[in-house]
């Protein structure tokens, strides 16, 4: 089998809409436990449109958390559209009872092939992006795409692709140079083959980048966010909603439980669904699959998701700790990658 996965840097304008999005949601759970918040963010140039739905005790200021979060991109001449109203009496009625927020499929992934229990591909676009992040050499713009191709049956890499922002007077064999040197660090650090196929910058050229290149939106890259392609997506993203939409705090729940499975020897590889009903408090649906690498049956599996596990949103909320957690923590680089978040615990 040959799989790609894909990642996208922090200053992919995409991850800038989600980054806005998730700061007002933690800007509001800050101040008020009991929040409501469904925000979108689109932006093109220096133009962000800020949408949605919040109900918060807490008086935010919008243009300041928008100006915060794209200040660090060198944006700092923004203009911002609110175009914000309260949640819909009609879904609180059920969500203030317990209730799920929406109805919904939610899907959580393990596998044992790396230390973070994520798909190895995945893996390795994720790090070099996070390593180029780190390096900040000023030559290197902040909006970045990394793509690795993988030969499971030979278990090799056979492509390790990354475009990366540069500057305007920076050679291309240098850019080249710093991003391969990063790849092979990569490599090494899970014990991979160097003979890949480097291509960086295929088009010769990446000096206009983030919303000056491209518009964003909040929720476009549901899939770097999760597991590169190797699991099943219920479709919903997880940056602008707070925890008592279950597509955000369900899929959480739905990772922990693939990955105790998988950690604790239940299976090699693990996927959950788990389905909900909006107002109504227990999954109508709760699914495992092993792709036979378990020892245990579906019923056995299911049997341990719903005596160990409270799927209710509200337990899922506390046992997660969800309402003190920092979102703009889990915005980039996947959500799945950072071993301090409670669902990664």
């Amino acid at each position: 089998m040959i799989f790609t996965s894909e990642q996208v840097s922090s200053g992919h304008p995409d991850k800038l809409c989600d980054q806005i999005s998730d700061a007002i949601v933690t800007e509001c759970l800050k101040h008020d436990k009991n929040s409501r918040v469904a925000v979108e963010t689109l932006i093109k140039d220096n133009q962000v449109v800020v949408a949605g739905e919040v109900s918060t005790k807490h008086f935010f200021n919008l243009e300041g958390i928008v100006k915060k979060v794209l200040e660090p991109y060198g944006m700092d001449d923004v203009m911002v559209t609110n175009v914000l109203g309260v949640q819909s009496p009609d879904i609180a009625q059920g969500v203030d009872k317990g209730g799920a927020g929406d109805q919904g499929i939610m899907f959580g992934y393990a596998t044992d092939e790396t230390p973070e229990f994520l798909p190895l591909p995945y893996v390795l676009a994720t790090r070099v992006l996070e390593k180029l992040t780190n390096l900040g050499h000023p030559a290197l713009g902040k909006d970045a795409k990394a793509q690795v191709t993988y030969d499971y049956e030979n278990k090799r890499i056979e492509t390790f692709l990354v475009s990366i922002q540069h500057d305007e007077e920076v050679d291309l064999a240098f850019v080249k140079r710093i991003v391969t040197q990063t790849m092979m660090s990569v490599a090494q650090r899970y014990r991979q083959n160097l003979d890949f196929r480097v291509l960086v910058n295929p088009t010769g050229r990446f000096v206009l980048g983030g919303s000056y290149a491209d518009a964003g939106v909040t929720g476009r890259k549901i899939v770097a966010d999760t597991y590169g392609g190797f699991a099943h997506h219920g479709g919903g993203a997880f940056s602008g909603k707070d925890p008592s939409k279950v597509d955000r705090s369900a899929t959480y729940m739905a990772r922990k439980i693939a990955k105790d499975f998988v950690r604790e020897g239940y299976a090699k590889r693990c996927e959950v669904q788990l389905a909900y009903a909006i107002g109504v408090t227990e999954p109508v649906g709760v699914y495992v699959n092993t792709f036979g690498t378990s020892d245990y049956t579906l019923e056995q599996l299911v049997g341990v998701v719903r005596e160990r596990y409270d799927l209710t949103p509200q337990g899922i909320i506390k046992d997660l700790n969800l309402l003190d957690v920092d979102y703009t923590k889990t915005t980039c680089l996947g959500h799945f990658t950072k071993p301090y978040l409670p669902w990664e615990q």
